[in-house]
């Protein structure tokens, strides 16, 4: 029986129907023909569509741009830090993470570097932390020191009008002025996964029971086999009734390894491909010998005199030698590394950002997070070993909207590394052919300079791990492995 009643509703003329049912069939049988036809045949009907498509697409794109955090559902005290902090309206990412957010969701957050990451993650939290005031509230995971500092600035500057208080809890720092930090029981606690499991072991008092927000930022970093046994750790310990916020720029898609966070039901938000970089950022790359690597980079230089960059480096020793080298031929350049006391390196980044350094010459440390306004140029003096590592240093420019140059030097033993990259990021980028004979007019003072830097190095290397001397760390013994303090001190 229902066989044949499907058979009737799919005949093109039923029989047995009332005259004005047969006139509703067939007033639908002729749209229907209308609509198969192709659209020039009638021109009274090719205005229709172009009118009504369009313009509800238009408005979805308005209100995306003029939607501020009002709309989003902070509130206004909240909103009336967004102005003071000159947040005027939420980017991509936080437009779109900050509802589900507020309605009690997990999230894994993807967007790339720049795009206010931080300010997604904190408005939520400190939202519900106003509803529900409490010590130890949230948690903040990050790979890296700097990175911790930078995350607690933004907690402490959008929750100024509400007196937040922060902790922040790193290696290289002394753990008895770190609990005595969390013995006044702040708010939100912002940690590298080492130094906040030494803190879980050996301070009394100090539990995370009552945590009601874990957030990772870095996440795949995070997530990597560096710091997987001590999370692991770190998650036992944590209540399972929590909200979980996992973001970055870049994030393996190792399903198992994003369970061990223990997200329950996340929602994915991604507002960029898995490798992207932003569209103000101009890429090129010069392809020269290795032996004349340093007489490009210093003709680069003083191609972008006056302007502030970031020369990333494979290695502290190179990083140290650089910076003694540019030094030498009158350039404002420091270094930025992990063989560094913590001191060493806030201060190295508090001139850099205060611009009484134009250069700053660092390792990978330096690659993730880190938020300097107006750098206008980074250079990769090393090619990063893998794509991901080239988005995040590059990353560290033409933020918020802003103009950056990236340049790459690529010698004869980079070339399949760089092939890799510009396959990762599905383009090819423009090679910058500088004029040979301009570029050698540096030959003489550069090799001079080389000279001076090497036996700077030498008597760095001799003081090293002595009182006062500047590289901190005594060299691993072969094989021995990292103390878990050490494990945000050098990222990659």
């Amino acid at each position: 029986m229902p066989s044949v009643k499907r058979r009737k509703v799919d005949g093109e003329r039923p029989r047995g129907l009332s005259k004005k049912q047969k006139e509703t069939v067939k007033e639908e049988l002729e749209e229907q023909q209308e609509e198969e036809k192709p659209a020039p045949t009638s021109d009274e009907n090719t205005p229709e569509p172009e009118q009504t498509v369009p313009e509800p697409i238009r408005d979805a794109a308005e209100i995306e741009v003029v939607k501020s955090f009002k709309d989003l559902g902070i509130i206004d005290s909240l909103c009336d830090a967004c102005i003071a902090m000159k947040y005027t309206a939420p980017t991509p990412i936080q437009a779109e993470s900050i509802p589900p957010a507020l309605q009690g969701r997990d999230l894994i957050g993807l967007s790339e570097t720049g795009s206010g990451k931080t300010a997604a993650f904190a408005l939520p939290i400190l939202q519900a932390l106003l509803e529900n005031p409490q010590a130890f509230f949230g948690l903040v995971l990050t790979p890296t020191r700097e990175l911790a500092y930078q995350i607690s600035q933004v907690f402490e500057s959008l929750g100024s009008l509400i007196s937040v208080r922060c902790a922040v809890i790193v290696g290289g720092m002394d753990m008895v002025t770190q609990s005595i930090a969390l013995g006044k029981k702040p708010h939100i606690v912002v940690a590298t996964p080492g130094r906040l499991l030494d803190h879980l072991e050996n301070t009394k008092g100090f539990s995370l029971r009552s945590l009601k927000y874990l957030v990772m930022d870095e996440a795949d970093r995070l997530i990597d086999l560096d710091f997987g046994p001590i999370l692991d750790k770190i998650l036992k310990v944590l209540p399972r009734e929590r909200r979980t916020y996992l973001f970055s720029a870049t994030m393996s898609s190792n399903i198992e390894s994003l369970q061990r966070a223990n997200l329950r039901d996340p929602l994915r938000v991604s507002v960029s491909n898995k490798y992207q970089t932003v569209s103000t950022l101009l890429q090129k790359y010069l392809f020269i010998p290795h032996p004349q690597k340093d007489v490009y980079l210093v003709y680069l230089m003083n191609e972008f005199a006056g302007q502030s960059a970031i020369i990333f480096t494979r290695t502290v020793n190179e990083t140290q030698r650089i910076a003694i080298l540019l030094r030498t031929l009158g350039f404002g350049a420091i270094p930025l590394h992990g063989q560094l006391s913590q001191s060493a390196r806030l201060g190295a980044l508090n001139k850099f950002r205060a611009r009484s350094r134009e250069i700053l010459v660092a390792t990978d440390v330096a690659a993730r997070g880190l938020d300097i306004p107006s750098v206008d140029v980074v250079l990769n003096y090393d090619l990063p070993p893998d794509s991901k590592t080239y988005i995040h240093r590059v990353g560290r420019t033409a933020r918020a909207g802003k103009s950056g140059h990236a340049m790459s030097i690529v010698t004869q033993y980079d070339v399949e590394i760089w092939l890799r990259i510009e396959a990762a990021l599905g383009e090819k980028q423009d090679e910058y052919k500088p004029d040979k004979e301009e570029v050698m007019v540096f030959k003489a003072r550069v090799e001079e300079a080389q000279r001076h830097a090497r036996n700077e190095m030498k008597n760095l290397h001799e003081d090293r791990g002595k009182k006062g001397s500047v590289l901190k760390g005594r060299r691993p013994a072969k094989g021995g492995k990292r103390g878990r303090d050490d494990m945000d001190r050098e990222e990659g």
